[in-house]
């Protein structure tokens, strides 16, 4: 239960590190397993827990947070838990409105429209004043887990905010953002140092509270070619983990295993896999011999079912993963779909995916 708030320190044992032995390229008996949007409306007990509550009060509260994040690991043998939260937190700190539109999803109040409006963003934020909540909760999450999984934080990329902060919404084109990238370039730049700054401090203090891996979502990637993602995505990305692991140094924090998901950026696998990350996550696009090709066998790859494959009868599902098991081969993998599950997903089918995972790896070990 999600009740007490004790301090980060003398959290309890881990009882399986399968993830974090995959992240860290060690050898697993079993693939682990975890899925994105796993604490997510497709459960009839998450839609009770968020019924009465706005979205954004219940990322501030971390009770509610444990709790959602918990949820899914009372149904599933999932080899590790994500905090229940959300990547628009970020924008949030540095002064900006964000509301939670039923039907339309988040929505900015005032985005971002001329290079003038970025004097109205904290050009300073103190994380703990602003994202202590989200600290609260993983703390909170990890002693509640009682060592069963390992707890991942997260946050949104600076490329990926930066786009959501100046189209006010999600978007097809992405147009206005990607206006400022050709207009303003300099502004662009000077954005998305302060979003990563942001996140640098947010992710070191994640890791402080009791956080076990850190995944960074890029997850308009796909809406950069080459160019503009070499210009405006990619450094951003590389400085994060740089910077956060030199950081976990300095404060003698542990140096967490650390994942970048870039959506649809197949074109910038083999600079993602040198951008310092311990794993590079896939969407369902990218074939797993070619990624595996492209990427080497130094970094551990996460994915890539097409989350609607689990619209399949369960049988179905489970030949789909044992494919997916040899393409990608057992080992320096962590199974998961390449992109967030669906509100409208059967539970039992996301359980027939995670048991499909671990008895076909083990399977597959063995022999």
């Amino acid at each position: 239960t999600c009740s007490l708030l004790r301090s980060p320190k003398g959290f309890p044992k881990l009882k399986n590190d399968t993830f974090l032995r995959a992240a860290r390229g060690e050898e697993t008996e079993h693939t682990p397993v975890w899925c994105m949007r796993q604490a997510g409306r497709y459960l009839p007990e998450f839609r009770e827990t968020r019924a009465s509550q706005d979205f954004f009060a219940t990322c501030r509260s971390p009770k509610l947070c444990c709790e959602l994040t918990l949820q899914p690991l009372r149904r599933f043998p999932l080899d590790a838990a994500i905090i229940f939260s959300d990547i628009l937190v970020v924008p949030q700190a540095l002064g900006m409105e964000v509301v939670m539109v039923p039907g339309k999803g988040p929505t900015f109040t005032e985005p971002l429209k001329e290079v003038e409006d970025l004097l109205k963003l904290r050009q300073k934020v103190d994380v703990t004043a602003e994202l202590g909540y989200v600290f609260q909760a993983i703390t909170l999450t990890r002693h509640s887990l009682e060592g069963k999984v390992p707890l991942i934080g997260f946050s949104g990329a600076p490329w990926t905010l930066m786009s959501y902060m100046i189209e006010g919404g999600g978007s097809t084109t992405m147009a206005k953002a990607k206006s400022w990238l050709y207009r303003h370039p300099e502004a662009s730049h000077r954005l998305l140092r302060l979003l990563a700054d942001v996140i640098i401090d947010y992710l070191v203090g994640q890791v402080a509270a009791g956080a076990q891996a850190l995944q960074v979502f890029e997850s308009h990637a796909g809406h950069l070619g080459p160019e503009l993602f070499q210009d405006f995505a990619l450094p951003y990305i590389r400085d994060i983990a740089q910077a956060v692991k030199s950081k976990l140094k300095e404060e003698a924090l542990p140096v967490v295993p650390m994942i970048i998901f870039a959506k649809d950026a197949h074109y910038a696998l083999r600079d993602l896999a040198r951008a310092g990350y311990e794993v590079v996550g896939l969407d369902w696009t990218i074939r797993p011999q070619e990624a595996r090709a492209q990427i080497g066998k130094g970094v551990t790859l996460q994915g890539n079912l097409d989350p609607c494959a689990l619209y399949a009868p369960k049988e179905k599902i489970g030949e789909l993963v044992k494919k997916m098991l040899e393409s990608f081969g057992t080992q320096r993998y962590i199974a998961n779909l390449g992109h967030g599950l669906y509100p409208d997903m059967n539970p039992e089918h996301v359980g027939a995916f995670v048991e499909a995972v671990h008895a076909h790896s083990r399977h597959i070990n063995k022999h």
